[in-house]
């Protein structure tokens, strides 16, 4: 489990492909000494499992249906990921519930400055318009953020100066390909009232 408050940006230094997966190598100065094998930590988004780490670079082995279902089977040599260390007993709960599944990707359509702020717009699957709410939580490329404004195929948010500078969406433009992963509750929420109208 993750909230959506990303740690640190990393950079993809290396990728290897083997048996239809991949293994991803990332360097992370202000994160790498932390890790152990075996832990949890959100890249863009994506629960994945370390799997080998020393110094400021670790390894994650991704499979072939997330290298299908997100944007990680996009990523190059050179990309910045966003980082985030799964969530502890105790630890703060800043953004909302994130588990690093992702349900899909969106495209970005539209980047407007207003002020120091900055608005986005996102497309999306149509399917997922029923999980969407204004002022409810969703989570791009990892990123904990609240919606402002909900249409059938697009959604905006509104970043900070602090969210833009220190993650991907400040860096990516109109065209490039986000995780989405919606509120876990809509979720449940949804399949409640789905199976009541199959009963009734």
């Amino acid at each position: 489990m993750f909230t959506g408050l990303i740690q640190t940006l990393g950079t993809v230094c290396a990728l290897e492909e083997g048996d239809g997966g991949r293994t991803l190598k990332v360097i992370g100065p202000s994160l790498g000494s932390k890790l152990e094998i075996g832990e949890s930590v959100a890249v863009n988004g994506t629960c994945l499992t370390v799997t080998t780490c020393g110094g400021d670079t670790f390894s994650f082995q991704v499979g072939p249906e997330t290298l299908a279902k997100t944007n990680l089977g996009h990523l190059a040599p050179g990309d910045g990921v966003n980082l985030e260390r799964a969530l502890r007993i105790g630890d703060s709960l800043g953004g909302h519930f994130v588990t690093g599944h992702i349900d899909c990707t969106g495209t970005i359509l539209e980047k407007s400055p207003r002020g120091e702020w900055l608005m986005v717009w996102f497309g999306y699957p149509p399917e997922f318009a029923e999980l969407l709410v204004e002022k409810g939580s969703i989570a791009v490329d990892g990123v904990s953020l609240t919606l402002v404004d909900v249409q059938r195929e697009r959604f905006s948010v509104m970043l900070i100066p602090h969210t833009r500078d220190n993650t991907t969406i400040g860096r990516k433009g109109p065209g490039d390909t986000v995780n989405l992963e919606f509120d876990l509750l809509a979720k449940h929420i949804q399949k409640l009232v789905k199976n009541m109208k199959i009963v009734l």
